[in-house]
């Protein structure tokens, strides 16, 4: 080695030689641009519900329309009337989401509000009244799966009529009460249009 000084090179990287020298900051991290949505409670099980059972109100070709709930009705399902028939019956549902089925061998066992009870049961109505329970998983990612071959939802709907029972007096109206839904009463779109049958209206003191 000759006794030359040697050359910096001029392309070299500088060498941090102190404590003091700043250190290059660490990447600030992306904020998400939306919040995540709260997934699975009440408001979101309710909307799916009736949705569920518009969908399939539409497949089975029926007029539906939303109630603003203030007599225990969500959707009011027509029957497109032909010559011959009666024009145009209308049957009222009250619909709820349930992620927690009890299982109780042919029927289900929901735990309703008395007063939603109240608003279902008896004769003095002048339209039939029906319960509709959409029963879906507990993990809300599965009750849609999506794909090219079709869309998925679960799991299913069921029915239940409780003009036969006398609502319940004297009890607190936010107090359950719970009742039968069974399974064989499968909601799809014949059994959709088998609701407007004169078997239901026969039950009703109004009609």
């Amino acid at each position: 080695m000759s006794g030359k000084d040697v050359q910096a090179d001029p392309t070299a990287l500088p060498h941090p030689s102190g404590p003091d020298i700043p250190q290059p900051a660490e990447p600030a991290q992306a904020q998400p641009w939306l919040e995540p949505v709260t997934m699975g409670d009440n408001g979101h099980k309710g909307a799916f519900g009736e949705q569920f059972v518009q969908t399939l109100a539409n497949a089975a070709n029926l007029n539906v329309s939303q109630s603003r709930d203030r007599l225990g009705i969500d959707w009011e399902l027509t029957y497109p009337g032909r010559g011959g028939t009666r024009r145009h019956p209308k049957i009222l549902a009250q619909v709820k989401c349930w992620n927690r089925p009890e299982d109780a061998g042919d029927s289900w066992r929901y735990p309703l509000r008395v007063h939603n009870f109240n608003l279902l049961s008896g004769r003095d109505w002048y339209e039939p009244r029906f319960l509709f329970l959409v029963v879906v998983p507990g993990d809300e990612s599965t009750w849609v799966q999506a794909g090219h071959d079709g869309l998925l939802l679960r799991y299913a709907a069921y029915w239940a009529c409780f003009h036969d029972s006398a609502p319940l007096e004297g009890r607190p109206k936010d107090s359950t009460f719970t009742v039968p839904v069974p399974k064989a009463n499968l909601l799809t779109v014949q059994t959709l249009h088998g609701l407007f049958g004169p078997e239901f209206r026969d039950k009703l003191e109004a009609s």
